[in-house]
């Protein structure tokens, strides 16, 4: 890559500048891009932007050689690679060579693909192959007039007689649902500062200090009943350093939260149920969402902490005809397949197939805690009884049903569920206070051992 700075400060550029902590080591400019290797906070990267003066920023030979080599360039340094993204898409005037080069773009971004972290800013509508560059990385972040679409209003008008703006095509409320975006800022400048958040988590990543057990008792903000909803992201920013967690695609199956912090020095990846939405279930979004940020998490070897309260896959012919079963395994498969140290809490309840897929010790957890009162389970005792002994519940006088349910859902937790069972059969290795699981959960992650991990892409599930 040959240096080449002349001095100019279109917006390109500028916003480059804005996005590392000085001026680059190295810079160089072509028609339609430009490309900076410098530092964010003191740690190195390669950064580009496409630039929106030349042609709306649209994609042409030229343009796509530097993205292609900028990202090369990351994986040969072993760096972060930060995009910058305002683009119509491939150049119409340079036909099928645009998209010969755009095509090249997508396998440089499939070549670092759970190599190096790559991170795209759409600060401008992002169409076309400039929709789909940003989908191929990691995390895509946008400001306020960041907007992705396949193609642009005119041409959906066109072909399929709707009539759409830009915002409602492909804007930030829209992704926010879909999953596209995972973070979406008021201004461009937040929406730099994510970028620069997230490559500080990733590309120092730190060590655990098991001594760095301060922190605020998360118990008080669970209700004591497994019937009463809650938030779970002020319990997961209680264990965490400094209760900082930056939660991606939160609009997206908001039933299943997903983000990063720091424990005890040492970044992790949160896999969360959210009772307050869908009671925490499971679902066919929530396995598309939570089995790539594993497969991710685990591609940059990020430990993983599962905060779980749930009960069970959502039921349902909708879900049956959106494919919960197909999609629900992802999250089975990745998580199974992982070599990062996997640490689980269960914090009110596990039940079901579900309880498999949330971090158990059979999928390969190297820690599973759980809270005093906490439950697991293949069904609630109540919902067990009423199939082992609903010739018994029939029978019985209808005044007599609720009190037989009780002592038989009772007996049965006694037999088959609950701590006790989980502990003797080893799907749980201990039970902690909530004041303690911090404490429990630094000593766990200093204890796993080093593994090798198996180098694997991170294709967007």
């Amino acid at each position: 890559m040959t240096a080449l700075l002349d001095g100019s400060t279109d917006a390109a550029t500028a916003r480059l500048e804005a996005l590392l902590d000085a001026g680059p080591d190295l810079a160089l400019r072509v028609d339609g891009a430009v490309v900076l290797r410098g530092r964010i906070s003191g740690l190195p990267v390669v950064a580009f932007a496409t630039d929106a003066s030349v042609q709306g920023g649209a994609l042409g030979v030229d343009s796509c050689r530097a993205v292609a080599g900028a990202t090369d360039l990351a994986v040969e340094l072993g760096v972060p690679v930060v995009g910058v993204w305002h683009s119509g898409g491939a150049r119409l005037r340079e036909g099928v060579a645009s998209l010969d080069a755009v095509a090249r773009v997508f396998a440089a971004q499939t070549r670092a693909s759970g190599r190096v972290l790559q991170v795209s800013v759409v600060l401008g509508p992002a169409a076309g192959g400039a929709a789909y560059g940003p989908a191929l990385t990691d995390v895509v972040v946008t400001g306020p007039q960041g907007r992705v679409f396949v193609t642009g209003p005119g041409v959906v008008r066109a072909v399929t007689g709707e009539d759409v703006d830009m915002d409602r095509l492909g804007g930030p409320v829209t992704h926010a649902r879909s999953g596209v975006v995972h973070l979406a800022e008021a201004t461009d400048g937040l929406a730099l500062g994510r970028a620069r958040e997230l490559v500080g988590l990733l590309a120092a990543q730190g060590r655990v200090d098991p001594t760095a057990v301060d922190g605020p008792d998360p118990g008080p903000l669970v209700p004591a009943s497994h019937r009463l909803p809650y938030e779970v992201q002020p319990v997961a920013r209680a264990l965490l350093d400094g209760r900082r967690f930056l939660e991606l695609q939160a609009g997206w199956a908001p039933n299943a939260v997903t983000g990063l912090g720091r424990l005890g020095g040492r970044t992790v990846g949160v896999v969360a149920n959210n009772p307050v939405r869908l009671a925490g279930c499971l679902d066919a979004d929530s396995g598309d969402k939570t089995g790539r940020f594993v497969q991710w998490c685990d591609a940059l070897g990020v430990p993983l902490l599962f905060l779980v309260d749930v009960p069970g896959y959502l039921p349902g012919v909708v879900q049956e005809d959106t494919g919960v079963v197909r999609r629900g395994a992802k999250l089975l498969h990745v998580y199974a397949a992982a070599t990062v140290p996997r640490l689980t809490v269960v914090l009110r309840k596990a039940f079901g197939g579900a309880f498999i897929a949330m971090g158990s010790r059979g999928l390969g957890a190297d820690a599973v805690f759980a809270w005093p009162g906490a439950t697991v389970d293949v069904m609630g005792a109540s919902a067990a009884v009423e199939v082992l002994h609903r010739r018994e519940l029939a029978a019985a006088p209808a005044h007599e049903r609720p009190a037989l349910l009780a002592r038989l859902a009772a007996r049965h937790e006694a037999s088959t569920g609950g701590l006790v069972r989980a502990l003797e059969c080893g799907a749980v290795d201990a039970v902690v206070e909530p004041a303690g699981t911090r404490r429990a959960l630094l000593e766990a992650l200093a204890a796993v051992p080093p593994r090798l991990p198996r180098p694997r892409a991170n294709p967007p599930l």
